[in-house]
């Protein structure tokens, strides 16, 4: 095996020849050559061996998208440290530009404008420029434009550099699989935000309950995919693995795995209400035991139920630990019964070959039908929506024969609905005339386009759709994208008062990319009586597995239920389908 002078993980790799793409394109590089560093990026991060090992057995063009010349980079990066290429490189095009690209709407071409004619080589600049009014002087930039570069600046410093979810719990699920199977391990749980189910988390918190905790944690720093031991004790280990991710694995006792997994699993703000509550009645609570203030004696606690019941409460579901009242709905026995992923029974917004899917509607039905819906309604793009292959009114009409044969075939092994995800256009409008909504079994109205509009503006594109009598959902309603793009601007509470006057369903999007509505909206929701309702935004039958992220988004929201149309039984949803029609 070859002899490797610096360690890179497979992010690091990856974001390599991400910026070398990038930078490339701003230099006005040919296409195919910049696609090639980025499909080799995209490649490496998805990965599920560290490269390093790949490169050791002489195999790096086996992996999709690494040909000889990109293998060649890797090999001088892992061997040497650098990369002459990309040396070379940022002394022809400045690597800052780099950074002018985290801005939304910003790509190659505009930050090569802004640099070879004004000059500009960082964000700062950017700013500077952008708030003196100097690019508007420049091909296709106005003072609109300048506008949304100083909003997309300001949105770039708000973010949080957290993990999305959906990246986040896939891999601690690996983690906690090899840990149950370790020789004494009795219980492996996540905790922190993971085990609250937040959209973005930060390090993964691991807690393991074994007696002898040498042979776990060396299992743990050994993996294969760890490129970076942080910290190797008897207690607690500190990892990062070569998808950048970092974990942190806590081993105790099993005597006393509830007070550690209850503290550990958090929030700080839930777990300060639990101490002042175990006070308040003579104890002292931490990660290793209740403590009887008085004589000092411990109350060991296996569990985290056990923990609870010590302080006369029912167990609280970890989704609920925000310190939103939870504790004081326990004490007084008015939690609520939240959903859960047997409750859902049907998927109200779905695409299909006929826009952007990539499954027939026969294979998503037959999905949906193998997972034991009742319910799945085909909503695909509407007309303007063209990169989606948005339909015309024909073509829906066509696709309505289509879904009429489809029923048939089924019978009732499922009932099929066809719908339209409906583009609100920039202007307010609706996308196809509400002659046309009128002959569709259920509406989704979403916005994808011109999401930097100002509050008042994109506020009331949204509240002409919740406002139509033919509109059943709003889609993901502010349109974000996790982790890098912000949603609109809305006014919520002019959203949310809109929706409970017209009892249109605000959804949950349960696509990890966006859990949109956000769980504080969607407890002020169901506060108001607003219907909820909770989609994967499938474009492939597997996208159905996503369906339990949602319904976590719906538990941080206090969701039982009858909150949520996807579980009401057919005949219910389809009347409530047709109330205004």
């Amino acid at each position: 095996m070859p002899k490797m002078t610096t360690r890179y993980t497979n992010q690091q790799l990856a974001d390599t020849f991400r910026l070398i793409g990038d930078l490339l394109e701003i230099k006005g590089e040919i296409v195919y050559k910049t696609l090639a560093y980025r499909k080799a990026s995209e490649s490496l991060i998805s990965l599920g061996r560290d490269v390093s090992e790949i490169w050791g057995e002489g195999k790096l063009t086996d992996i999709p998208g690494v040909g000889a010349a990109i293998a060649e980079k890797i090999d001088e990066l892992l061997s040497t440290g650098e990369l002459r290429f990309l040396n070379k490189l940022t002394t022809e095009v400045p690597i800052t530009l780099a950074d002018l690209l985290q801005v939304q709407g910003l790509g190659p071409k505009k930050v090569g404008l802004f640099w070879r004619e004004l000059g500009i080589t960082t964000l700062e600049e950017l700013e500077t420029a952008a708030r003196a009014g100097e690019l508007r002087g420049l091909p296709g930039m106005g003072a609109k434009s300048e506008e949304k570069i100083i909003a997309g600046i300001e949105a770039l410093a708000r973010r949080s550099g957290r993990t999305p979810l959906g990246t986040a719990w896939p891999f601690a699920q690996d983690l906690l699989e090899m840990l149950r199977g370790l020789p004494g391990v009795t219980a492996a749980k996540a905790a922190g935000s993971l085990r609250r189910m937040k959209a973005t988390v930060g390090d993964l918190d691991i807690l393991a309950a074994a007696p002898d905790s040498e042979s776990v944690m060396k299992a743990f720093v050994e993996r294969p995919d760890v490129v970076e031991v942080l910290g190797h004790g008897s207690t607690k280990s500190s990892v990062e693995f070569a998808n950048g991710l970092r974990a942190q694995l806590w081993v105790h006792p099993p005597e006393r795995f509830g007070t550690a997994l209850q503290y550990a699993t958090g929030s700080k703000d839930h777990n300060v209400r639990l101490r002042e509550l175990a006070l308040a009645q003579g104890y002292s609570l931490s990660e290793h035991a209740l403590k009887r203030v008085d004589d000092e004696s411990e109350v060991l606690c296996p569990t985290e139920e056990e923990v609870y019941t010590a302080l006369g409460l029912p167990w609280i579901p970890p989704e609920l630990r925000e310190d939103r009242g939870e504790v004081q709905a326990a004490g007084a026995g008015t939690l609520p019964d939240l959903i859960e992923l047997k409750h859902h029974k049907a998927e109200l917004h779905a695409h299909s070959t006929w826009s952007d899917g990539k499954a027939t509607m026969r294979e998503m039905a037959e999905g949906a039908i193998e997972r034991g819906y009742r319910v799945l309604a085909i909503t695909d793009h509407s007309q303007s929506l063209g990169i989606a292959n948005g339909l015309s009114v024909e073509r829906l009409r066509e696709q309505r024969r289509e879904i009429d044969a489809l029923q048939g075939e089924l019978g009732d092994a499922i009932t099929l609905l066809q719908g339209a995800e409906i583009e609100i256009k920039a202007d307010g409008t609706l996308d196809y005339p509400d002659e046309v909504l009128a002959e569709l079994d259920i509406v989704v109205a979403s916005l994808h386009t011109s999401l930097g509009q100002p509050r008042e503006k994109v506020t009331q594109r949204l509240l002409n759709a919740i406002r139509n009598p033919y509109v059943d959902i709003i889609g993901h309603p502010t349109g974000r994208l996790l982790p890098d793009r912000e949603g609109a601007d809305l006014d919520m509470d002019a959203v949310l008062a809109a929706a409970a006057e017209t009892g249109t369903a605000l959804e949950i999007n349960a696509h990890p990319s966006r859990l949109d509505l956000e769980d504080i909206y969607a407890h002020r929701a169901i506060e108001l009586g607003i219907p909820l309702t909770i989609n994967t935004d499938a474009h492939a039958p597997d996208h159905f597995d996503l369906i339990h992220f949602g319904i976590a988004t719906a538990r941080r929201a206090w969701a039982e239920p009858a909150h949520v149309i996807n579980t009401w039984d057919v005949d219910k949803l389809l009347s409530w389908l047709k109330r205004d029609r």
